[in-house]
């Protein structure tokens, strides 16, 4: 028998570009999290976030699973799982409702909520995130928790972030192909905030860019909330298959390069710096070609420069501007490229760290780098549970070991055109 079957086990999913990564997390009896296994294999039918073919991208789902659960001696029933595609929306809705000046109690907050399920309709797209986040008083914004304060009107800022169901149906269709339910899929900038900024910094103002390997999400946080969301449809592989092609090496070893040699910032050692590759189709003993790491600089360079352009006309649409102060944080697999946070610094003149997922017992040292903040940022936030404003509207959630029902039922029906 499973060492921990006397445990909740949660499980978090992240199906990515260039890898499908796995993670099996429990509650020790303090309430923290804690690692029991770790799955990851290299993602096959994904392009640009999309699943393209649904049967390659199964096999890569259950493999990275089934590694994850002989680590953690346990099997699971369900994921929370990741979307970080194009075509994600962020919105605020306002909802309020009359009061007659008497205490406000749990069951006008309800109420409330409730009818807030009428602001949610977003023209087909899918509801995937409905939280409550400030309240109003008499126009008085900014309050936490209005039980127990006096008021004639109550009213609600509600965050949303919805997408396309045509992709939404992939994943989750890929995932039950795998044998497993689906317990939510999470937008990826709401699961990556989560790991890797605090909440201070969520309070004040923060931009996110998740640099990931075709596509590259910058979301804008202040409040405490996302407010806005921008997708960008190029990463981290583009710099590398642009390396295979101006050198004609295989993608394996543009790979290699990107990563041993490679950076975002030049050097003058870097005309002295020689690099050995070898060419497509070059035979065996062949001697390799010597390539200096200058020239390996300007592909690079061209790339970055061109997504640090995209990335800052994103933060001037979604309104980032103001102080030079405000901080923007980098993460995904493409924040692993060699001082690109300081080149990022330079050109957008402000603050640029490198975000890593906050620490978690038993996570093991490869996996908590910042191409893995968004899988953390899962299984933080099924352990923590939601305020989703869908799990109050319709009843309290109770756990339910069959697929069909719970979460992942809402989410189908959300899927053929209701909430």
């Amino acid at each position: 028998m499973p060492a921990n079957s006397d445990r909740a086990l949660i499980g978090a999913l992240d199906i990515g570009s260039s890898k499908v990564s796995a993670l099996i997390v429990t509650r020790d009896d303090d309430g923290r999290l804690r690692v029991l296994g770790t799955g990851q294999r290299e993602s096959r039918g994904v392009k640009r976030g999309y699943i393209t073919d649904m049967d390659a991208s199964e096999i890569a789902v259950r493999e990275a699973v089934e590694q994850a659960e002989r680590m953690a001696n346990a099997t699971i029933d369900d994921v929370w799982a990741s979307f970080g595609a194009g075509g994600l929306v962020s919105d605020i809705a306002n909802v309020e409702v009359e009061l007659g000046g008497h205490q406000i109690e749990q069951s006008d907050v309800n109420e409330l909520l409730v009818t807030g399920r009428d602001a949610l309709d977003r023209n087909g797209q899918v509801v995937l995130h409905a939280h409550p986040a400030l309240y109003t008083l008499d126009g008085v914004e900014g309050v936490g928790h209005p039980v127990g304060l006096h008021a004639d009107r109550l009213g609600v800022d509600i965050h949303v972030v919805a997408a396309d169901p045509a992709p939404l149906r992939n994943i989750d269709l890929t995932i039950r192909q795998a044998h497993l339910g689906v317990k939510a899929i999470v937008a990826s900038p709401v699961a990556a905030a989560l790991a890797c900024l605090s909440q201070e910094e969520r309070e004040l103002g923060v931009a996110l860019v998740e640099l990931g390997a075709e596509v590259t999400n910058v979301s804008l946080h202040a409040g405490g909330m996302l407010v806005g969301l921008r997708s960008i449809p190029l990463g981290a592989r583009d710099i590398t298959d642009d390396i295979a092609c101006a050198f004609g090496v295989r993608r394996r070893d543009a790979e290699r390069m990107k990563c041993f040699h490679g950076s975002a910032m030049t050097s003058p050692r870097d005309n002295h710096e020689m690099i050995e590759a070898v060419g497509i189709g070059a035979e065996d003993g062949a001697e390799p070609m010597r390539i200096s790491r200058a020239q390996l600089m300007t592909v690079i360079r061209q790339r970055v420069e061109e997504v640090t352009g995209q990335v800052e006309s994103a933060l001037k649409e979604l309104g980032f501007t103001g102080p030079v102060g405000r901080q923007v944080v980098l993460t995904g697999g493409g924040a692993e490229l060699k001082n690109i946070a300081d080149y990022m610094q330079g050109v957008l003149g402000r603050a640029v760290r490198v975000g890593r997922p906050k620490a978690i017992t038993g996570l093991p040292d490869a996996h908590s780098g910042p191409a893995f903040t968004t899988l953390v940022g899962l299984a933080m936030l099924a352990g923590g549970g939601t305020s989703d404003i869908r799990d109050i509207a319709l009843g309290k959630l109770t756990d339910k070991k069959k697929p069909a029902t719970g979460i992942v039922g809402r989410l189908v029906a959300a899927m053929k055109g209701g909430f």
